[in-house]
């Protein structure tokens, strides 16, 4: 067992999914434009362009904090970080540091089979930044992204292992999607965060020297960033070495993080308060309307479904990993009464299909009123697997209503005794070194006289019904 225990830290930024820009009426998320053309006077920073408040980006913040139990101060305000880089013109960024949207929350995840709280410190609204893009010789800027919402959520050193910080983005990731709060699309870069992390001997609260890791936007480079950093931590100490607090970049080709300058405090970007903007002023009632608007998340959901249909944990994992899976599924559900059926042609045949055509749930054809009919005609027996198979295809391509695609295509069971006598016979009668090995106790070809059967009846036959027959006429 190691000597040491790490405390882990997430400064996570997300990019809130609102029409406009924090400050101004350009529009935001317009990924794929020309550089420097959603711009405007006010996210450029020219002088004497005055900010004005996106109430919207407010609402969101708020509701983030709602969903994770946050304080809501009913009076909050804006201050100037100030400090000196092409990404912000005005030479300050518009933040929240005396007086954030939310105090407090935390958020429950899973690792190594417990359940662990993470602790939240605050959310805070602000400014993204523009965009710089470094070349061999020189550097681009573009500042289409400049002044888009963004919302700071800030951790307590509540988690000990790279598993745990990844659970937690994980966690947050799913409900600031079911919320709509942001599309949280990390290579898009709407979600990305800091990382802080130190160690300290077992047994001792005193948390160690921070290093904090920058701009971090992918789970698998936070989890390989985490791992060899606090490696490098406990070997620096072991090896008799003291550490800095400092800002580290995470190189990931090399697999290393590198120091890039000792880290700033908050006295050293000098905040002072935004003197062009008003404080934000709420009141109970509009808290209490915002409180109403949040979603079932995704953990309760999860809960539910496996409690209210009976569903595996792993189905529900699965089902409720995006909102609009979820949400198809209780509607099929509920009209197929159904629900394992449900879930398994969900997770099979539906995500399957969607995932080869490239789409999303809502572009899928086949709604959950049709998925729903064409399990009850399997339930029913009125026809087998491999046509429901077959009509399913037919769905998603093409829509329709399962029963008039059944007919049109003539894909009824057959469950008739007489026919079925017909085909065992035929099978039986072409195969006849095969009813000698099952007759010699080889069970196994008992499965092939059933395909042949199938194959004479073009697919159509009632599967069970085929071996129950077969069995009987081999028997005698």
């Amino acid at each position: 067992m190691s000597k040491w225990m790490a405390s882990i830290g997430l400064e996570v930024h997300v990019q809130l999914k609102t029409r406009t820009k924090m400050f101004c009426s350009c529009p935001a998320h317009r990924e794929g434009e020309p550089p420097n053309t959603q711009v405007c006077p006010v996210c450029l920073g020219l002088p004497g362009a005055l900010p004005v408040m996106n109430r919207e980006a407010i609402r969101k913040t708020v509701l983030t904090g709602l969903m994770i139990g946050s304080k809501i101060p009913l009076r909050s305000s804006f201050d100037r970080k100030n400090y000196f880089y092409p990404d912000m013109p005005k030479n300050y960024q518009i933040t929240q540091q005396a007086a954030p949207l939310c105090m407090g929350g935390s958020v429950d995840i899973q690792s190594a089979g417990t359940l662990k709280t993470i602790r939240v410190n605050h959310i805070h609204q602000e400014e993204d930044a523009a965009k710089i893009t470094h070349l061999a010789n020189s550097s681009e800027i573009d500042f289409n992204r400049s002044g888009t919402p963004l919302m700071e959520l800030v951790t307590e050193p509540d988690m000990s292992t790279p598993d745990e910080a990844i659970a937690f983005l994980t966690a947050l990731r799913e409900m600031l999607v079911y919320a709509g709060i942001s599309d949280a699309d990390l290579e898009l870069g709407h979600m990305r965060c800091d990382v802080n992390t130190s160690i300290r001997p077992v047994g001792t609260d005193k948390l160690g020297v921070k290093s904090e890791l920058k701009n971090m936007n992918t789970f698998r480079g936070i989890h390989r960033a985490l791992t060899y950093e606090l490696k490098r931590q406990m070997d620096t100490l072991e090896a008799g070495g003291s550490l800095v607090q400092e800002t580290r970049r995470w190189d990931d080709a090399a697999g290393v993080t590198l120091s890039m300058r000792s880290k700033e405090y908050a006295h050293d970007y000098r905040y002072f308060p935004e003197p062009d903007l008003p404080p934000v002023i709420l009141d109970e009632a509009m808290i209490a309307r915002w409180r109403c608007e949040l979603p079932e998340l995704p953990a309760a959901k999860r809960a539910r479904f496996i409690q209210d249909y009976g569903l595996p944990e792993y189905d529900a994992g699965v089902l409720t990993a995006e909102r609009a899976i979820a949400d198809y599924f209780e509607a099929a559900a509920q009209k197929a009464g159904h629900p394992k059926a449900v879930s398994n042609w969900v997770m099979g045949e539906l995500l399957r299909a969607l995932g080869e055509k490239g789409q999303s749930i809502a572009e899928a054809r086949i709604t959950p009123d049709a998925l729903a009919a064409l399990i009850a005609l399997v339930e029913k027996k009125t026809i087998n697997m491999p046509a429901a198979k077959e009509v399913f295809q037919i769905l998603f391509e093409q829509g329709g209503e399962p029963e008039a695609i059944v007919k049109e295509k003539g894909l009824l069971q057959v469950s008739d005794s007489g026919a079925m006598e017909d085909f065992a016979e035929q099978a039986m009668a072409a195969s006849p070194k095969v009813v000698e090995d099952f007759r010699a106790g080889k069970e196994a070809a008992l499965m092939f006289l059933v395909g042949q059967v199938m194959k004479l009846s073009r697919g159509k036959a009632n599967p069970q019904m085929a071996a129950d027959v077969l069995r009987r006429k081999l028997s005698t």
